[in-house]
């Protein structure tokens, strides 16, 4: 695992971790924001009329009404990525993390716009009846590129499984886990099955479940956030004020955190933003695909809504939520992973300026000149370590009170530490070590009027959420078969689909996530060529739709 671990890690390095990728990703969104004459916020106020039906005709073609095809879209990006994924760009990038965020969802409006009403002109119907639709249609139909579109649907079915399936039931099972001591296998199995019971109805259930999912979770989701951030007012300031102070300088070291360099705060805020709105990945236009409409640029109108929603709106509030309460500076109790461990020879502190400095250049700069893995013996006798020569680093901070188990039991003897990890794989390290993802924003949570019954809300809505987002996938992973080998072939994805749910459950986080992380990047970066492509098209689209309009 630690070796398709460092593959992933290797691949990420090239693809969404590149010095490149957030360029591409934001240009593309500032042009399209400058060509169109920003319409983020031209149309915004005309999005909401359509939304709520104003211009619908009862014999317009399509699958679901406007809203339900927002909300299948909505389901499928207001997921993990609003809780999990806010949670790792602030422990990664620190706060300034969530300025890029911002900046990616307000691009994103202008790309999801785009993206969204071209594939709803060339969407197609199944064989079912239905209406398939999605970046892979106007790129065969409008660009006469079929290995593109060919190459797009493959990359949509591992995404499936990289985006919306593994991480969603991966941070319910964690959070569940530390929530109400549920294994992760019986969570994995009960969910599985609900969800094969949902996704085997097709889209028409789909929206309806999506539809009634959506508004709830999101109300649920908000009064638990609001109860953190009125409980710490005092520190709503302080924490926009140390979202811009670093901007272009990085994230300064507090507390346990180390630091972060401006380079990493960009490119994780940039790329936690594309995981959590999906704008310019191509997803969200096979939702809207199905819309009632017979007009194209009016259901792009809907779509510039949901980076807002999704982004601007609720990771904003999460990320007040952990800012405000503080915890991301602070340590907590908990089992280590084997991916966010490394053992380091010499004994380093916090106190030491000189030590953070180095450790900084070790885990943002991957400088290894000053600190070294550690190589060598650990002698331990009842979970606790006799000898001193080394330091164990977990998920990026120094940690502490750290004891060696077995099987579940303190441990006695030696333990042989090999590149900075034990060679033996049945030895565990719990101690006190900064918290990420979704673990982070739960610890968030329990820091407000409910107290520690605020993680009960958070893996409620992270339950409703990570659901919901598996859900919306499955159906961008069906009509994505659909495109590459047809209809016959949709029940047996929809079975692997839920066995994979079943199995990420229990399966390493950072593996999952990191996975995750490369998926993501093979839909965008040929969505995002097509779109450009595909430009004059759109400008004259727009022209035409208010020209009939008026």
């Amino acid at each position: 695992m630690d070796s398709f671990n460092g593959f992933l890690l290797t691949l990420d390095g090239y693809l969404g971790s590149s010095s490149y990728f957030p360029f591409i990703l934001l240009g593309v969104g500032l042009f399209f924001t400058m060509y169109l004459g920003f319409p983020q916020f031209r149309f915004f106020s005309h999005a909401w009329n359509v939304l709520r039906g104003k211009y619908e005709k009862p014999d317009d073609p399509g699958d679901t009404s406007h809203f339900q095809a927002l909300s299948t879209a909505l389901s499928g990006t207001v997921g993990t990525g609003n809780i999990g994924g806010v949670g790792l760009a602030i422990y990664i990038g620190g706060p300034t993390a969530l300025f890029w965020m911002w900046v990616t969802a307000f691009l994103g409006m202008a790309t999801k716009f785009v993206e969204v009403t071209l594939s709803h002109e060339y969407r197609v119907k199944a064989a079912n009846g239905t209406m398939s639709g999605g970046p892979m249609y106007y790129m065969e139909r409008g660009l006469n590129m079929r290995w593109l579109a060919i190459f797009f649907a493959i990359a949509t079915v591992i995404c499936s499984f990289g985006t919306g399936n593994l991480p969603q039931i991966n941070s319910i099972a964690v959070s569940m886990q530390s929530s109400f001591g549920l294994e992760p296998i019986i969570t994995g199995a009960v969910l599985a099955v609900l969800l094969f019971l949902v996704i085997v109805g097709g889209i028409k259930r789909i929206a309806k479940v999506a539809a009634a999912i959506v508004p709830t979770m999101a109300t649920f989701y908000l009064i638990g956030a609001l109860s953190v951030i009125l409980m710490n007012y005092q520190n709503i300031v302080p924490s926009f004020i140390s979202i811009f102070s670093d901007l272009f300088t990085g994230s300064s070291a507090t507390g346990g955190f180390l630091g972060a360099s401006f380079a990493y705060a960009f490119n994780r805020g940039v790329n936690r933003g594309l995981f959590s709105n999906e704008a310019g990945q191509g997803s969200a236009p096979i939702a809207h695909a199905s819309a009632k409409a017979d007009e194209h640029v009016s259901e792009g109108m809907v779509s510039l809504l949901e980076p807002f929603i999704d982004t601007i709106f609720i990771c904003t509030i999460t990320g007040l939520v952990i800012l405000s309460s503080g915890v991301w500076t602070q340590k907590f109790d908990n089992e280590f992973q084997t991916t966010d461990l490394m053992i380091v020879n010499g004994v380093y502190s916090e106190q030491n300026d000189e030590d953070r400095q180095a450790l900084f250049d070790l885990l943002v700069n991957g400088n290894t000149n000053e600190v070294e893995a550690y190589n060598g013996t650990i002698d331990v006798t009842s979970g606790l370590a006799n000898n001193s020569d080394f330091t164990v680093i977990h998920a990026r901070s120094i940690a502490e009170g750290v004891a060696y188990f077995q099987n579940g039991e303190l441990y006695s003897g030696a333990i042989t530490v090999s590149d900075g990890l034990p060679t033996d794989s049945s030895i565990t390290l719990r101690g006190k070590s900064l918290l990420h993802s979704a673990a982070l924003t739960t610890m968030a949570f329990t820091y407000g009027f409910f107290g520690q019954y605020g993680q009960y809300i958070v893996s409620l809505s992270l339950v409703l959420f990570a659901f919901s987002t598996a859900i919306a996938w499955s159906y961008y992973g069906d009509r994505a078969i659909i495109y590459l080998v047809g209809f016959k072939y949709v029940l047996p994805y929809r079975i692997v689909y839920c066995v994979a749910f079943f199995v990420a459950a229990f399966t390493d986080t950072t593996i999952v996530w990191n996975f995750a992380a490369v998926a993501i990047v093979l839909m965008t970066l040929p969505n995002l060529f097509g779109i450009m492509m595909m430009r004059k098209n759109m400008k004259r689209h727009v022209e035409d739709y208010w020209k009939q309009y008026e």
